[in-house]
């Protein structure tokens, strides 16, 4: 495993799904029923969810009327969440910091802390560049990131747990720039390990890497959008717009 593609292999593993099985689903559509109403979008908009995984967001945002497209790195993800393809849904594998040819959209999502894998940091600039050319005019972009200082101030570092006959041993360490998340999986006896490594970002680091091509428009602390505390929210979630 390449240091600098670890999500690569990790994220298309049957393990990750393991571990990832109880995401809260009543959770993420109140957070796209919120964050829809706030946008007040007009029918039939045109969205990304970029870094989809198994399609549970692109889901629900397919069912407000929008035609909604969802792009993951992953096939074994996409695969997934082709199960839920439907008209005005469809899915496709892409790496995130690359342009999707002939599309344009009205709002793109980043969602559920999927920024910052990139050990080169250039690369989170680039991934903003692409999604600056992927928006219409008057577009906009949304991101739903961890509350960094919370998560550090916070941070479990080992747990066990047993899902579906795996062992997983997991452990955490905080290096003062990234977060690292240790997997080991032990599947009767054959172990394998695996790496989450993701960039401790902070609000000042997007407001940095967002002034060039966008305005922040909004910054929310949950997934009820009240507003953000550096201290106490759980979230930090950032609703920019592509500047004129």
């Amino acid at each position: 495993m390449s240091k600098k593609d670890w999500f690569v292999d990790w994220f298309d593993t049957s393990y990750y799904h393991v571990l990832y099985q109880n995401r809260d689903e009543q959770e993420a559509e109140r957070f796209i029923r919120n964050i829809l109403n706030h946008l007040n979008l007009p029918s039939n908009a045109r969205l990304l969810d970029l870094a989809c995984g198994k399609g549970r967001h692109a889901k629900f945002l397919s069912e407000f009327n929008h035609d909604v497209m969802g792009v993951d790195l992953s096939p074994n993800s996409i695969e997934r969440a082709n199960e839920f393809a439907h008209e005005k849904l469809r899915f496709q594998t892409h790496d995130m910091r690359e342009v999707i040819e002939n599309e344009q959209f009205d709002v793109i999502f980043n969602l559920f802390t999927s920024f910052g894998y990139f050990d080169d940091e250039s690369e989170n600039k680039r991934m903003c560049d692409s999604i600056s050319k992927m928006l219409v005019p008057g577009g906009r972009l949304l991101i739903d990131f961890m509350n960094a200082k919370k998560v550090i101030a916070n941070l479990v570092l080992a747990e066990e747990k047993t899902l579906e006959g795996l062992h997983f041993d997991i452990n955490r360490n905080y290096d003062g720039k990234h977060i690292f998340k240790y997997i080991q999986v032990n599947d009767n006896g054959h172990v394998s390990q695996y790496m989450e490594r993701v960039q401790a970002l902070f609000l000042s680091d997007f407001l940095a890497l967002l002034e060039t091509n966008f305005e922040i428009i909004g910054t929310f602390g949950s997934y009820d959008l009240t507003s953000f505390d550096e201290v106490n929210s759980d979230r930090l979630i950032l609703l920019a717009q592509i500047k004129e």
